[in-house]
């Protein structure tokens, strides 16, 4: 091989690897959020939580909370979709896109964390040990769904990983499929749904971490009209008619029951949450 030639391969090489160190760090700083963020809502382990950190005039408070709640809303649903992602692939790798997005997700919501300014007055107390303890319990279970739910589809693919990992070794992605597994028999949304009792199961609830679950809720239910949208688009009726059969976020009984042998596709570089 020629030093022209050799050149050549490592200009090839180099940038391919560059993206899987990229997509790499992306899913480390997810990682890093999402453990944060479990954390911060349970107010765990950190000096500064949902309920703990610094203090200021209550309308300041909602005001910088809802700006910072607005910017990883915004941030997230306009990212998610296919036309950005046709516009933002102009300027980067296709490779990466998704990387991209979980990483900007990622710090959106990282900055959440950092100038979150709690609102300390108890909206509700639940004083008995065993309630409190049932409470606590679907909190857990909530994180558990949002967590699993991610690898019923695919895992890697969902958070930019085989994107990265098919460029670098010169294939290509399989074409996207949904699949009717576990948690996605009951409900269209496991993800949504497991941050939805992660937020809200909460023994002790303050105006902040009121604020919160409130302003991530109506986030959620906007960001599922808009994702379904786009799974129309991209699946058309085999995504209608899965639709019909299983519910949203709250299972029911009479329309899963029917559809628990269901196979249809999901398309991981859709993905949840949008």
């Amino acid at each position: 091989m020629s030093v022209q030639q050799s050149s050549l391969v490592h200009l090839g090489v180099l940038p391919r690897v560059l993206a899987v160190v990229y997509g790499i760090g992306a899913y480390l700083i997810f990682l890093t959020s999402f453990l944060y963020s479990f954390a911060f809502v349970e107010n765990f382990f950190l000096p500064a939580t949902i309920d703990r950190g610094q203090l200021g005039p209550p309308m300041q408070a909602i005001g910088i909370d809802l700006a910072l709640l607005s910017l990883f809303a915004v941030q997230h649903s306009v990212m998610a979709r296919p036309s950005f992602k046709r516009w933002w692939t102009r300027f980067i790798p296709a490779s990466i896109e998704r990387s991209t997005y979980v990483l900007v997700s990622s710090l959106a919501m990282l900055l959440i964390f950092w100038h979150w300014r709690p609102i300390p007055n108890t909206i509700w107390l639940v004083a008995n040990p065993l309630a409190a303890g049932a409470i606590v319990a679907v909190t857990w279970i909530g994180w558990t769904i949002a967590l699993c739910s991610t690898f019923l589809t695919s895992h890697l693919q969902f958070f930019g990983l085989s994107q990265v990992f098919a460029q670098f070794s010169g294939q290509n992605l399989p074409a996207p499929f949904l699949k009717a597994t576990l948690f996605y028999r009951y409900v269209r949304h496991p993800l949504y749904l497991g941050f939805l009792l992660a937020f809200w199961a909460a023994p002790v609830m303050t105006a902040g971490h009121l604020l919160f679950a409130l302003a991530m809720t109506g986030y959620i239910l906007v960001g599922i009209q808009l994702e379904e949208r786009d799974l129309i688009g991209t699946f058309g009726d085999d995504y209608r008619r899965y639709r019909r059969r299983v519910a949203m976020l709250i299972p029911t009984l009479r329309r899963n029951g029917p559809a628990r042998a269901a196979a249809i596709i999901h398309n991981p570089a859709l993905g949840e949450p949008r």
